[in-house]
């Protein structure tokens, strides 16, 4: 590469920097949205006692009996409601469970409630201890209970790099397909056909703007994180700068790509929120993909957003090395060769 065409990469990252902080917008989405959402989601999901289930308890001759056994256990919060009104209060999640006791006289009782509903099932597992032992049941194996808090198992701790990797991939996407659009539609590219500029050369700048930006993307979520949470980096930094770069980049060409030949702002936006939505339910930004059925785990390790948090969670939580972290780079590599190669053969000024 002659200084000619060093040159004018210089100039073009200049300007792609310049565009970039005169963008108020594009700051916000870059630096504000992930903290928000790590203040929001921090301060819903917080260490704390955990809330009593609600559980309601059906009108009768023995609620009462059955409500004041229940007041006994801390977990449980009952309260005595007709049947018309228990009914609604399991249907609108009000209650996780209706105890109905019988009116024969033989102290049965009949748990409602919905099995595919987490909390119901656990407010059914409550709600039946607290009466067995209401009864007068005995314990016949001593148990205690150890509760773990520390860094590292906590929600936040899962949460923090999962919205490391989805703001690496809204504002690689955005900030650079949806950008580059824009200036297909203002005509601006189509003015440098004139230029002996390569478009290599062109889509080159774009990348470097973007590693050159992730210097001050990723650590004021990160500084914030430990300040707010206590959420710390078990592994190297080094190690997990060089996954948010090959990430960051990986979702830079994709924005390239959807942008190579999109005339308006309107298809790429079209694009890619056809690409996001999927990674944003699938790729455990918020919860873990282990919910998902087996036989979708092989398609969901190979989305790029998915190997991007693995990796990101690997280094932070688990404390890995380069070595122990070849699959999820194997897979952010491949995509983003596919993806810049993809772009320069689609890519079009006009």
């Amino acid at each position: 590469m002659n200084n000619a065409r060093l040159t004018a990469i210089r100039e073009l990252v200049l300007t792609r920097w310049r565009t970039f902080y005169r963008e108020p917008g594009t700051m916000f989405w870059t630096f504000g949205l992930p903290v928000v959402l790590s203040i929001a989601l921090g301060m819903a999901f917080r260490n704390e006692e955990p809330e009593p289930l609600p559980a309601a308890v059906q009108e009768g001759p023995r609620a009462e009996h059955v409500r004041e056994m229940l007041a006994k256990s801390k977990d449980i919060e009952a309260k005595v409601l007709s049947p018309e009104a228990a009914h609604q209060a399991l249907r609108t999640g009000k209650v996780h469970v209706v105890v109905i006791p019988s009116d024969n006289g033989d102290g049965k009782v009949t748990y409602r409630f919905d099995p595919t509903r987490p909390d119901s099932r656990l407010a059914r597992t409550l709600v039946d201890d607290a009466l067995q032992r209401g009864e007068g049941r005995p314990d016949v194996v001593p148990t205690t209970t150890q509760h773990v808090t520390e860094p590292g198992s906590r929600y936040i701790d899962f949460l923090i790099p999962g919205l490391v990797g989805m703001g690496l991939m809204s504002s690689g996407l955005w900030g650079i397909g949806f950008a580059l659009a824009e200036m297909r539609t203002r005509k601006l590219l189509k003015r440098l056909i004139a230029t002996p500029m390569h478009k290599s050369d062109f889509m080159l700048s774009f990348l470097l703007v973007r590693a050159a930006l992730l210097s001050i993307e990723l650590p004021p979520l990160l500084v914030f994180s430990y300040f707010a949470f206590k959420v710390g980096i078990n592994g190297s930094i080094v190690t997990l700068t060089l996954i948010a770069l090959l990430g960051a980049l990986v979702f830079a060409g994709m924005g390239l790509l959807f942008a190579s030949r999109s005339e308006n702002p309107q298809i790429v936006s079209g694009l890619i929120n056809v690409a996001t939505f999927p990674m944003y339910l699938c790729s455990g930004v918020f919860f873990s993909t282990a919910r998902f059925p087996d036989w979708t785990q092989p398609f969901i390790k190979l989305l790029p957003l998915t190997a991007l948090i693995d990796g990101l969670r690997a280094v932070m939580i688990d404390g890995a090395g380069i070595l122990q972290l070849t699959s999820p780079i194997l897979v952010l590599a491949v995509w983003g060769s596919v993806c810049f190669a993809g772009a320069l053969k689609l890519f079009k000024w006009h």
